[in-house]
This record gives structure tokens, sequence and C-alpha cells, in this order.
């Protein structure tokens, strides 16, 4: 088991009646890409902020290598590369200038690696930053995160305004990361982005921690849908678990979260027709606790 280098417990953020995250334990463990999932409102930032300590919580604690996200703020900050989602840079300078200063804040940052990273986002260092498009600025606010060697990199919502081609560059920058045995914590609205970069993923759900799992575990939760011409084979004693069984009129669906062999190996015989295997993914559970009718409107209550 690699060691945890972020970990919350019982972490509480309130304002006023309003809580915001409610007793969140979590880990994120080294070398990993961690997702968060939540719409606005859910307390995904009121999250990254108490684990970066801009805000103190109503109750619990939170740590990063160690370092008490509060009490050793000087120390946890050290171990974090930090994307925030509403970056606002300093416009009366052209982008190399601006890279310029910001390598010079820390030991492990290099210059030369923030000019790979624009050359492969394509973002030309001689364009004013004022002059800038929202997309040309996401990817200088991308280089000046990913040009250090933190152990720690958290990106909140960090391929927004940006094209597909460059979309995949950065996520393609996210797993080089972790093969560096660095850890990601990679928040985003686009459920596709987490599938295809994150070992593990939480749901968050009006400031609850509502799911937590691994992607290859959740990849292996398939539905089959088919049309019932017959009696259905008694379901196994040992899949009575892990298969769950919907009947309207003719049509059947099943659902199983385990290996998918056992279940086909069962409905061999079974007389269908028009059968089609699809894996339930990501959508499917976030659509669980995130239903458009049960999605909440208001924005998160801690100021920005």
């Amino acid at each position: 088991m690699k060691n945890p280098i972020v970990v919350t417990e019982q972490l509480t953020k309130s304002f006023g009646n309003f809580t915001a995250l409610r007793q969140c334990s979590l880990s994120v463990y080294e070398g990993e890409v961690f997702g968060l999932l939540g719409p606005n409102g859910a307390g995904k930032s009121t999250l990254l902020r108490l684990i970066l300590g801009f805000l103190n919580p109503t109750s619990g604690s939170s740590r990063v290598n160690g370092f008490c996200s509060q009490n050793n703020r000087v120390d946890a900050h050290s171990q974090i590369s930090y994307l925030p989602g509403d970056a606002r840079l300093y416009r009366l300078v052209k982008a190399k200038q601006l890279l310029t200063m910001f390598c010079g804040f820390r030991p492990d940052a290099s210059f030369e690696k923030a000019k790979r990273i624009c050359e492969r986002l394509e973002l030309n260092l001689n364009t004013w930053v004022g002059l800038m498009s929202t997309g040309m600025r996401q990817k200088l606010s991308l280089a000046i995160c990913l040009c250090n060697e933190a152990p720690l990199i958290i990106l909140d919502e960090p391929t927004a305004n940006l094209d597909p081609t460059v979309r995949g560059q950065v996520l393609q920058m996210v797993r080089e990361i972790r093969q560096q045995g660095r850890t990601v914590i990679f928040s985003s609205h686009v459920l596709s982005e987490i599938e295809e970069t994150c070992d593990r993923v939480a749901i968050l759900r009006k400031g609850e921690l509502v799911y937590l799992d691994s992607i290859s575990k959740l990849n292996q939760h398939h539905r089959i849908l088919a049309n019932l011409v017959g009696e259905l084979p008694e379901l196994p004693e040992h899949l009575k678990s892990v298969v769950t069984i919907k009947k309207e009129g003719d049509k059947i669906q099943l659902e199983t979260p385990s290996d998918l062999g056992g279940v086909l190996k069962w409905l061999a015989d079974a007389p269908f027709s028009d059968v089609m295997i699809q894996p339930v993914g990501l959508r499917s559970v976030y659509d669980k606790y995130h239903h458009p009718e049960t999605i909440v409107s208001q924005t998160e209550a801690d100021p920005r």
C-alpha cells in the first residue's frame, strides 16, 4: 500500500447555518490521479480550499504529506502546486515575463519545463497576457502550475475553455505526472476526462461524500438488456448478491458490478432475443446521486 499524501478526517465547514462540507474523511495516495466530481454547490471547492489551508474548518482536520493544512500551512503549501478554477493573471506583461516571475517563486520550478509545456499547448510566449483569449490564459495557467516538481498537483477544471486537441495534451500530461510517482487531484465536470485519467473517483453531493471507488472496479459494472421469450433460468446462489433483475413485460434488464463471465455462463441457454450488453460507466453512478431533477442550483457559499 502506498503512503497517503492527503488525509482528511471528519472535515466539516459551515458558513452560518449553511454546511458546505460535512464530515468528509478520505485519503489520496502517492502516485494516483484522484478524481473529484459534483455540480456547483456540491462542496468540491470547499474541500480543496480546506486541503490548501485557505479556509479554516469548522471541525475535523486535513494533512498534506504529514503537514496540517492549517497549523503548518507554509510547509503544506511547499508540497502543492495548485491551479484554481478561476485563475486570474496579471495582464500588463507578456507571457514569457509572467512565466519567468512565477518560476522564480519556487526552487523546484523550471522555466525550460514551462516553455516546453507552452509549446505542447501551442501557446506563443511573446503574446501580451491582456490580449489573450480565455483559452490562451488557461494554457498559460497550466504551464505555471505544471512547471515544478511538487509531490501534489491540484487541478480545478484544468481543461475549461480548451479545444479537444489541447484537452488531450493536458490529460496526457496528467498521466505523465502519475508515471513520475506524483499525485494529482483532478476536479472536473467532464465525466469522460475522469474515466480516462483517474485511478479513483469521489462524488460529492450537498457537501457530503456519497461515493468513493476505483475506476477499474467501476468498469466491471455492466447492464444487459434483452427481450425474454421464455422462462429465465433460476439464478445460481453465488450470483444472487451481485445480479439485479428488473422485468417489465417481455423486456428484462440485468445489472452486475462483478465479473461478467459468471453471469454470461448462467445466461448461455436463456431464451433471449435482441440482447445488448453495455458498460454502466461513471455516468450511471453519477446520475444516481445527481439526477437532473435533484441537482441544486445554488452555488457554494464560501467566498471566492
